[in-house]
């Protein structure tokens, strides 16, 4: 019985060392897979996060690890983390998330990848906008065809600025080429050219007092 005491004394000594050794070294560990994110070692992260280290780690400003790949425009990473679990989803301090910053920055592989791994819709940016938003504005055509042709995509969605994409690539747009074509996809995907900005001036008014005349000339079909 003595003996049987000492084993179970021991066994349980032991577990409680291990475990307290795990929450000892916590923030090293997240330190580590960090430092491995950025510096793209993918079997570090792999075998860092198979061992139990987890995915939704972040760093001082909250950004994921999933987050920071993206940042970095590292594509292998992201798969490897969204293949272990990383939410597309998690924001930042700035409220940034890995699918919004894709859409923001244009990176159409990216976009592709989180549309598959759950990325929401509901979910938005400081201005409290889409992804789409700010890719009609900075001319990411792909990254617009995408979300329009994406079901459920809220194309009308209205920012904080009192802004719809359509707007955005209007007021912000440079009126060329991408801008036109943006135009195009959006009036295609059937969104709605009459929602006014926050002063009651419509898409087609702005366009015409910038003098976009390619744009201008979309609207007005679309108006008839």
């Amino acid at each position: 019985m003595g003996n049987l005491r000492f084993i179970f004394s021991f066994f349980f000594l032991t577990s409680c060392s291990s475990a307290n050794d795990m929450d000892h070294n916590k923030p090293e560990q997240q330190s580590s897979i960090i430092e491995a994110v950025k510096n793209k070692q993918y079997a570090v992260v792999e075998a860092a996060l198979k061992k139990g280290t987890d995915v939704e780690t972040k760093d001082e400003n909250s950004k994921s690890l999933l987050l920071i790949a993206t940042e970095a425009n590292d594509l292998e990473m992201a798969r490897l983390l969204t293949a272990h679990g990383g939410d597309v989803n998690r924001q930042d301090n700035r409220l940034d998330s890995p699918f919004l910053l894709a859409g923001a920055s244009g990176q159409t592989e990216f976009v592709k990848l989180f549309l598959s791994k759950g990325a929401r819709f509901d979910v938005f940016n400081r201005y409290n906008g889409t992804a789409l938003i700010p890719a009609c504005e900075r001319g990411h055509v792909e990254v617009v065809r995408i979300l329009t042709t994406t079901k459920g995509f809220p194309i009308d969605h209205v920012n904080r600025l009192g802004w719809t994409a359509l707007m955005e690539a209007v007021v912000l747009g440079n009126g060329g080429k991408k801008h036109v074509e943006i135009v195009e996809l959006l009036i295609g995907a059937g969104c709605n050219i009459n929602i006014p900005d926050k002063d009651g001036v419509s898409a087609l008014q702005h366009a015409r007092s910038r003098n976009l005349t390619d744009i201008a000339k979309l609207l007005e079909k679309a108006a008839r």
